[in-house]
């Protein structure tokens, strides 16, 4: 049993400050990172970490090399060269269990050595067009995407920073850190099941969607857009049937607002210039209704800003995002992001209008007018918008004459680590420094690349998870844990750590739970005397390995509304895989540990 009577009050505090914590993550109070520093600083406030353990992150090579492989994987990302997977995936294909494999075995290869967000960030729109050619509801699709980059990144050191937050969290606890392929006899094996299992049963759980267009009342009506009858317009004067705004099929006029009248419309309604129509329906239907004449963008004063025709693109709102929680109006989208946001598309949730006062929410699929550059410029903000991506084809053309310079600096990259010729953090910064060097990523591309908030949330993790040990919290939780290892013997307390760390992740960030459990599991391996490597992977993994929420891991989110996905599809699809990538995961730890 827990033992709360013998802890001292420096473990009280930290468990408290924990506890905020993870109720502050899980209500989405604020920023991942800001949280995380608030948590810090409390204890720091308290003296359970002094200024130099508190602050040791900063210095960690985990924080380094995740910093210096966000540059290298945006090298290879800039120079298009992963196109060669085009033609290895997108294939015609009637076997589903083919189509999915390709797809996760692809993906699930790419994110072992490359950042698995802008994989998934690459992949969205080419799955999305693959869908329509074959056929394939995204809905069979998106989820496996996310799910082959989440096993990917969880068969080498540095296919996720949650491995890297692992293994400089031993070295700061006085343990030798990780191996680049020490997760690997693990990661394959787990991953391969996860793969089999979605391939031959799992995608038989997924929804088929996206060709439910036959009625407003289908999944595609939470789309929310407006047009407004502009000056002069023939359609002034008309009654909506008369201007053909009542029959559209996929989407339908639900309302207009004439000043600061919300008004229901009839067949009967007479439209007058300046009037905004809220239209729900098909997001496909914000072009057409554009292209008619006699309706404009709902937006006033921007045409002196910006040309009228301006390209369209997706954007899915990041949980981190200043959005969340506010209004268009509030942030003031126009100024601030220099677009025009035209729709908002949201699962499970009818949008009330008008738009420009609608609370955003994470995971809110924005359609927006923007200059050309609008994605390369807000895709290298992950902590605003997980995908940004243009409607059209409309891209600039990647410098494919450097892809395969930026393919052997990875592969130099990966090679001189594996062998021990240098450090990961050595060949990671050399190699991101080779990528700037040899102008396969500008300098400019190259800091927006590093995600400031990932590093951020592991220096303070790395903080926290010294405040764990010195608090005396991490081996009294172990010793609770441990107390049922003469019943359930070590392999007990081992599905345990990995039970409690994969919850964690579900509920907050993988970051955040492979921080709170590692110290925990570090002492109980010293209570078992037992390697620590062993219980070190058992966090990795089920830190990395979220199936069951979209909010656990943000390639989950990312596809959320591609896929057409509600929050209980996550539920319904990933208990399973969850399980089947925890049993293989246990017993192969048991057979090569302990």
């Amino acid at each position: 049993m827990f033992d709360l009577l013998g802890l001292g009050w420096q473990a009280w505090v930290t468990l408290a400050v924990i506890f905020a914590m993870l109720i502050a993550l899980v209500k989405n109070v604020a920023q991942p990172d800001l949280i995380l520093l608030g948590a810090l600083g409390t204890l720091l406030f308290f003296g359970i970490v002094t200024p130099e353990e508190a602050f040791a992150g900063l210095s960690n090579s985990a924080l380094l090399a995740v910093g210096a492989l966000f540059v290298v994987a945006a090298g290879v990302q800039n120079t298009g060269a992963l196109s060669f997977a085009d033609r290895l995936l997108f294939k015609p294909s009637g076997s589903m269990t083919v189509m999915l494999s390709r797809l996760m075995l692809m993906t699930a290869s790419l994110s072992a050595f490359l950042n698995n967000t802008p994989i998934v960030a690459m992949l969205i729109p080419r799955v999305k067009v693959w869908s329509e050619k074959t056929g394939v509801p995204a809905s069979k699709l998106m989820m496996p995407l996310s799910f082959g980059a989440i096993v990917g990144g969880m068969t080498t050191l540095i296919g996720t920073s949650t491995n890297l937050l692992v293994s400089g969290l031993m070295e700061a606890s006085g343990y030798e850190g990780l191996g680049l392929f020490e997760l690997t006899p693990v990661g394959i094996p787990a991953a391969l099941s996860a793969i089999l299992y979605f391939a031959l049963a799992g995608h038989r759980l997924l929804p088929g969607r996206s060709k439910e267009r036959s009625s407003v009342g289908s999944e595609l009506e939470n789309c929310l857009f407006e047009v407004r009858v502009a000056s002069s317009s023939l359609l002034a004067g008309q009654t909506v049937e008369q201007a053909g705004l009542r029959s559209l099929g996929e989407v339908y006029l639900a309302y207009l607002h004439r000043g600061e009248s919300l008004i229901s419309v009839t067949p009967e309604t007479v439209l007058a210039e300046g009037d905004v129509l809220d239209f729900v329906g098909n997001p496909s239907m914000i072009d057409m209704l554009l292209e008619r004449p006699g309706l404009e963008r709902a937006v006033t004063g921007i045409e002196a800003k910006v040309p009228m025709t301006l390209p369209l693109y997706e954007a899915i709102v990041a949980p981190s995002s200043d959005l969340v929680s506010k209004t268009l109006r509030e942030v003031g989208f126009r100024d601030r992001y220099q677009g025009v946001v035209l729709g908002i598309h949201r699962r499970d949730e009818q949008i009330q209008p008008p738009l420009g006062r609608v609370p955003i929410k994470a995971g809110d699929l924005l359609f927006i007018e923007a200059n050309p550059g609008f994605d390369q410029r807000w895709n290298s903000w992950r902590d605003e918008f997980y995908l940004v991506a243009p409607r059209r084809a409309e891209q600039v053309k990647p410098q494919t004459q450097k892809a395969p310079l930026a393919l052997l600096i990875l592969l130099c990259v990966v090679a001189f680590a594996a062998t021990g010729v240098a450090s990961l953090v050595t060949t990671a910064f050399l190699g991101a420094l080779a990528m700037i060097a040899t102008r396969c990523i500008p300098g400019r591309k190259a800091r927006r690349a590093v995600d400031v908030q990932v590093l951020v949330v592991i220096a303070a993790a790395l903080g926290l998870g010294r405040a764990i040990e010195n608090s005396g919290l991490a081996d009294a939780v172990a010793n609770a844990i441990t107390g049922g290892a003469p019943i359930f013997g070590t392999v007990g307390v081992v599905i345990a750590i990995y039970i409690a760390t994969n919850l964690f992740t579900e509920l907050i960030t993988n970051n955040g739970a492979a921080a709170l459990m590692l110290p925990i599991s570090l002492a109980a391996a010293n209570e078992l005397s037992v390697s620590p490597k062993a219980f070190a992977i058992v966090v990795a993994i089920a830190a990395s390995t979220s199936f069951m929420t979209p909010i656990g891991y943000q390639t989950n989110l990312m596809v959320m509304s591609p896929g057409g996905y509600r929050f209980t599809d996550y539920l319904r699809s990933g208990v399973l895989v969850s399980l089947v990538v925890m049993t293989v995961s246990v017993t192969m730890i048991c057979l090569l540990w302990l």
